[in-house]
């Protein structure tokens, strides 16, 4: 049976393939969603492995890293808050309406792009 953090890393990877299947089928908005997820997933991942406890039942992802005890650069912290935000609005139909709106395909292969390079990171940590 697999670890914990191990099921946690295998979810993040399945929600960085299900953020490429949106962005294939032009869901834009769930892109943003299931990058958010993958890295949420990710970031308990390291804390389960690094705490060998549950990780907190948290959504906030600078919340989550402070718990793994990283040190984030300045374009990861910045990245973090930014689909911290999207998770938010992704969640609320009153705001998902503004925000599909001006949502490309570019900004959403940029975050895609960008929650893949977290996730990369993070997973070294495994």
């Amino acid at each position: 049976m697999r670890s914990i953090p191990e099921r946690w890393a295998d979810r993040a990877q399945y929600d960085l393939e299900t953020a490429r299947a949106m962005l294939s089928s032009e869901r834009f908005l769930y892109v943003l969603f299931c990058c958010h997820q993958a890295v949420e997933k990710m970031l308990k991942a390291v804390i389960a492995k690094r705490t060998e406890a549950f990780p907190p039942r948290l959504h906030n992802l600078m919340r989550l890293a402070e718990y793994a005890q990283l040190e984030l650069a300045k374009e990861q912290s910045h990245f973090v808050r930014e689909l911290s935000g999207y998770y938010t609005q992704t969640r609320y139909p009153d705001e998902m309406g503004s925000m599909s709106v001006g949502m490309s395909r570019e900004a959403a292969q940029r975050v895609l792009n960008q929650a893949e390079e977290m996730v990369a990171w993070l997973s070294s940590m495994m």
